[in-house]
């Protein structure tokens, strides 16, 4: 089952706020945490209840006087909080309300978002929960080391791991830290054993079961027989039994799973979590102690509001999933009088994607195809252009269909002219206009009717007009790239005016891929975003939604295009705006550090090509020496464009 088709917003004569919340589904995505104020702009609801609301346009002018320019990078960490005490305080519900006898902790994975002041953030706003950390390499072993602090919250070690990492890991057990030694492979548990036998530590271990239940939606390939991670059922044995005879049975505490990142169906879930359950029990009732069941993570955003399995939906709400969590390890056990074990969940892209806002300006414009029909043909043109120009004034809502098709086949008789020598340049640029003339008239007529034709389909993106942004996909939006992954887009300002123009979004990158064309709304999946016409000398700006889980940690250098300006936005003890944390982005000469040039070589590089043109008498004196100074500006420069 698909995402399920919703009926489009007639059009108003009179365009409201009230008509932006449903063409860009404001409700529907944004959990409570975006809406449109009474001055038509975008504004972020932070403090409780959403009571305290930042209108994101002034904020952004605001960053922009401060020397702050787009894209931006905006983190709102009042969001990231609620969401963190969201996901505790669903679990605690479904605890309560069945009587479940484990406990709960909530554990970060660190790869979905390594930025350090993020990390800071969700280790300080789940303190008070015992919130943990996950890592899956040595890298982020070390950060979890050091930031962890709460010696009641757990550091879940994931991932491949080498004596390094396993001596690492022992040794913050040494520390005083719950460290669990999940293993994803069974080569890992001999090297585990050895180091802590000489260490003399008692491991906390956890085993990753290889399950036969698969995930839902495009990561589902991460779970399943084809899973690179696991243990199969023999291999679970097999560590128990080694463990039992060298004295370390009372190490294994935890039974780890992981289905995928971003589960659409709920029905995925819950056969996985039936296959897990009657594993912890079977481990339990084999001798192994246990006490920690990890669900691994999976647990959904609903990028599109669309509430259906679509990929880049959830078609349950995140009270569901912890309900069935809670329900499914209570009855496995019960069903074996076996105490609760106390749940561990590793969902990132939850508590982190909504926190996170990228705000780019719209730089340029270019016109729709079919905009300008040109002038009536006059008596001696080309028999072609007359056909043409009949198709146009004749198109109608009876016809529109039949007249397309003929638009299709003199386009065909016009490229034959041109290529036998029969028609110029200068009438085939005619034909070309008039052919989209005649299909921009098309598709407003067809567009009346409650269904598209679907060979009218491509029309949509063709008579689109592109709009420029100042960013790069490949460094903001990855996913979007890579994935097809859809993140809500839409104006953040005048969302009291309707949007007249549609338009796809063009980032600064010189590649054919960098773009965005792919939109939520109403019915399904555009082609094409709603936005407003440019105003001279006004500044307009656009903002992707959700970003904050994955993008910046996948984002690449591109055309070079570097970091963008990241800046921590919260409400401080008085409610008012705390912009006190900044990191700036990229410099040029940082960029090209990167990619193992020497800024200061290139320097001197450039002088001394300035001085042979000098020599030359191709520059002045004062153009060798304004030339250098622009050369070194530049590289203290941002890679993106910096003027609004």
């Amino acid at each position: 089952m698909g995402k399920p088709v919703r009926k489009p917003i007639l059009s108003m004569n009179s365009w409201t706020i009230q008509d932006s919340e449903k063409l860009y589904l404001v409700s529907d995505w944004g959990k409570g945490y975006f809406g449109i104020s009474a001055r038509g702009n975008l504004e972020v609801r932070v403090g409780k209840g959403g009571t305290q609301p930042i209108d994101l346009y002034e904020l952004t002018m605001d960053l922009v006087e401060r020397g702050l320019t787009p894209p931006l990078l905006l983190r709102f960490g009042d969001i990231l909080e609620d969401r963190i005490l969201r996901v505790s305080k669903a679990f605690q519900v479904a605890i309560s309300e069945y009587g479940f006898q484990g406990g709960y902790r909530a554990v970060f994975p660190i790869k979905v978002n390594q930025q350090r002041h993020v990390v800071e953030e969700v280790v300080q706003f789940g303190r008070s929960l015992s919130l943990g950390l996950e890592v899956g390499s040595k890298p982020e072993l070390l950060i979890a080391l050091a930031m962890h602090g709460d010696p009641e919250s757990l550091i879940i070690c994931n991932g491949f791991k080498d004596a390094d990492y396993i001596e690492m890991a022992l040794r913050g057990r040494q520390l005083g830290k719950k460290i669990i030694l999940v293993l994803d492979r069974l080569a890992e548990l001999r090297p585990c054993l050895d180091i802590a036998k000489r260490l003399g530590v008692m491991p906390y271990l956890g085993v990753r079961a290889k399950l036969n239940s698969k995930g839902a939606g495009k990561w589902n390939e991460s779970s399943g027989d084809q899973s690179k991670f696991g243990l199969a059922a023999s291999e679970l044995l097999q560590v128990l039994e080694t463990c039992r005879r060298e004295g370390y049975l009372d190490g294994v505490k935890l039974l780890h799973f992981h289905v995928g990142s971003q589960i659409t169906d709920i029905r995925a879930i819950k056969a996985a979590l039936k296959e897990a359950s009657r594993i912890y029990v079977e481990l339990k009732k084999l001798g192994a102690p246990m006490g920690w069941f990890d669900v691994g993570g999976g647990l959904g955003v609903d990028y599109d509001g669309s509430q259906s399995n679509f990929h880049s939906s959830m078609n349950y709400s995140l009270q569901e999933y912890a309900n069935d969590v809670v329900f499914a390890i209570e009855e496995a056990c019960d069903r074996e009088d076996l105490p609760h074990p106390h749940i561990v969940s590793e969902s990132g892209r939850a508590l982190v994607a909504h926190h996170a806002v990228l705000v780019f300006d719209v730089v340029g414009m270019s016109k729709g195809l079919g905009e300008d029909a040109g002038p009536r043909p006059e008596e001696g043109d080309p028999e072609i252009l007359h056909k043409f120009y009949e198709l146009l004034l004749e198109v109608s809502p009876k016809n529109y269909l039949e007249t397309y098709h003929d638009a299709v086949q003199f386009k065909g008789e016009a490229n034959s002219l041109f290529n036998l020598g029969f028609l110029g340049l200068k009438g085939r640029a005619r034909c070309e206009n008039l052919f989209w003339a005649v299909c921009r008239r098309v598709f407003q007529w067809a567009s009346e009717e409650e269904v598209l034709a679907e060979e009218l389909e491509p029309l949509r993106r063709s008579l689109g007009a592109t709009c420029f942004g100042n960013f790069s996909v490949f460094q903001s939006l990855p996913d979007h790239w890579a994935v097809k992954q859809l993140f809500p887009i839409m104006p953040i300002q005048r969302l009291g005016e309707e949007p007249s123009q549609r338009v796809t979004v063009a980032d600064l990158t010189c590649d054919s891929d960098g773009k965005i064309d792919r939109f939520i709304e109403t019915h399904g999946v555009a082609n094409s975003l709603p936005i407003h016409p440019l105003e001279e000398g006004q500044p307009y700006f656009l903002a992707a939604f959700l970003v904050g889980a994955y993008q910046e940690v996948l984002g690449d250098l591109h055309n070079l295009f570097g970091d963008t300006n990241v800046v921590h936005v919260q409400l401080d003890e008085e409610g008012d705006v705390d912009l006190g944390k900044v990191v700036e982005g990229d410099t040029l000469a940082e960029v090209l550090s990167y990619v193992q040039y020497d800024p200061e070589d290139l320097v001197l590089r450039v002088r001394r090509a300035a001085e042979r043109a000098l020599k030359e008498g191709l520059i002045e004196k004062g153009g060798v020496q304004s030339f250098l100074r622009l050369f070194k500006e530049s590289l203290r420069g941002q890679t993106y464009l910096e003027e609004i």
